[in-house]
């Protein structure tokens, strides 16, 4: 499917920064990318608050959207059909480098993986608006999605997004997600990265994501203090 005018100029202001060329600076002013374009000034806006919306970019007082300086992403399972990035949305911190291991066994089973294969894994902290932690989460990327997509093995924030780069990558993209929530007792790791005082209840989400083809795509394992922890959903009886 054609993307719309607004939707290929926010694709192509997506590659740019993802490249870099806007660190540091700003972004074309919505004049500059109608003339750029042939299109108009609304259209243009359109795809600067396409981006804003994804958290890629943020509007500044005098200065015009720049490039986001705080890296943004939903808990594991916040990630309902339709939604940005910034629905729900928190700052996170990259916990070390991306690496590859063998995932646990739930996670390899989720992944539809032979035991032992290994998978990349990105683990990243979300934040509190006060700076403090909120969950640990583990995202685990099969062989087949991590290899032709050479960025997931960088720390640095993916500036499009982390799907958006998948499907350019690799042509796949999420139609569903599966979420099992449990509560057992946080890990070493998480009571060290949540600033627990001692092992305590967490609630851990495992959300899988399908492709087209219903192929697992990535299995993200989400860790968050029980006192943290809510999930409310409103349906018709």
């Amino acid at each position: 499917m054609a993307l719309l005018k607004y939707e290929e100029i926010a694709e192509s202001l997506r590659i740019r920064i993802a490249a870099g060329e806007f660190d540091g600076g700003t972004l074309p002013s919505g004049r500059d990318l109608a003339e750029q374009w042939s299109v108009s000034r609304a259209t243009a806006i359109k795809a600067m608050d396409v981006l804003r919306s994804d958290g890629v970019v943020e509007a500044r007082q005098g200065t015009g959207f720049v490039v986001a300086e705080t890296p943004v992403a939903r808990p594991a399972g916040a990630r309902r059909a339709g939604s940005t990035r910034v629905t729900g949305g928190m700052p996170f911190l990259r916990v070390g480098e991306p690496d590859w291991a063998v995932p646990p066994a739930h996670v390899t089973a989720a992944l539809r993986l032979d035991p032992g294969v290994e998978a990349l894994r990105r683990v990243r902290v979300l934040q509190l608006p006060d700076g403090s932690p909120h969950s640990y989460v583990q995202a685990w990327f099969p062989p087949a999605v991590a290899e032709p997509s050479p960025r997931l093995t960088q720390a640095a924030p993916i500036a499009e997004g982390t799907t958006r780069y998948v499907r350019r990558q690799t042509g796949r993209f999420p139609v569903e997600g599966t979420d099992v929530t449990t509560v057992r007792l946080a890990t070493e790791q998480e009571v060290s990265h949540l600033a627990l005082s001692e092992p305590t209840a967490v609630a851990v989400v495992l959300h899988t994501a399908y492709d087209q083809e219903q192929r697992p795509l990535v299995c993200e394992e989400g860790a968050t203090p029980a006192a943290l922890y809510e999930h409310v959903e409103t349906y018709v009886m």
